[in-house]
């Protein structure tokens, strides 16, 4: 399994390396730890620390962890986040039925409060991830077959590689997923919760790359939204205006198109609404 690192979590990375050996997986277990951009870490045995030699960022470092293992089934999770009891054991079964790539219900830990999200469903679909980014479906509960699928590293700044890894999955064969908090999720002292700009970046090439997002009412309506509030954030009014008119046009219940123009107006802070949703398990 793969650990990409900026090394500047010592601690949060000690203990995710200490959750994954603690798993009852019977089977062959092999963690590789690559630090991006930094000096690699001593985390001790029995775990591989590599320099990322790819491109610089979180795709580059994944990919190097991928090309370092020599298992035939590859997981990730992030330097911040924890497997819980039973999670690779779960999944490796989860994967007997034919499938390629399997998720699972996570906890999302912020603010003091944790809270499960599950997808109520043992199979997500290419047409579930257009509809819904399903933050359940998380980087850090990926497992799936060593082989052709791989983070894209023109994603900018990394973003959402992980919703484009998984949709590019899902397109070959509906994902395994098993629906139990098995990961632990820690939002707070996210790399990529406030960089705005990488953001809109980031949307915007999944728009490019998926043309179904802008299909999908529910879907584009969501994006959209995000758009919104992403420039919103920066104080962008013209574009927050116009791109939470979009969302509305769309679909006239999406929720983040208001919340957005509140931002943009200036009624309530960005970062605000973000920890009162951050608080509830939900993201913007």
């Amino acid at each position: 399994m793969v650990i990409p690192t900026r090394g500047d979590r010592p601690g949060p990375l000690r203990e995710a390396v200490e959750a994954v050996l603690a798993q009852d997986y019977p089977g062959e277990l092999s963690v590789v730890v690559v630090a991006d951009g930094v000096a690699c870490p001593d985390v001790g045995a029995p775990v591989r620390v590599l320099p990322n030699t790819r491109t610089p960022g979180l795709p580059g470092a994944r990919n190097t962890g991928v090309a370092a293992c020599d298992t035939d089934l590859v997981a990730f999770c992030d330097d911040d986040d924890v497997w819980l009891p039973g999670k690779l054991t779960a999944q490796v079964r989860a994967l007997a039925d034919g499938a390629e790539f399997a998720s699972c219900g996570i906890e999302v830990e912020h603010g003091g409060h944790r809270v499960a999200r599950l997808a109520g469903t043992s199979t997500v679909t290419a047409a579930d991830l257009v509809r819904s980014r399903m933050v359940m479906v998380h980087s850090s509960t990926f497992l799936f077959e060593r082989g052709e699928l791989q983070a894209d590293e023109s994603a900018p700044a990394g973003q959402n590689e992980d919703w484009d890894l998984a949709l590019r999955a899902a397109k070959r064969r509906p994902i395994a997923h098993v629906d139990r908090p098995l990961v632990r999720v820690r939002w707070a002292g996210s790399h990529y919760a406030t960089r705005w700009a990488d953001r809109i970046a980031g949307l915007g090439w999944m728009l490019a790359r998926h043309p179904e997002l802008a299909v999908d009412p529910r879907g584009a309506a969501r994006v959209y939204g995000q758009l919104a509030f992403s420039h919103a954030a920066l104080g962008h009014r013209r574009e927050a205006a116009r791109w939470a008119l979009r969302a509305l046009a769309t679909r006239l219940g999406e929720p983040r198109a208001p919340i957005a123009l509140a931002v943009a107006a200036g009624l309530i802070p960005a970062p605000a609404v973000l920890a009162l949703l951050h608080n509830r398990g939900h993201g913007i």
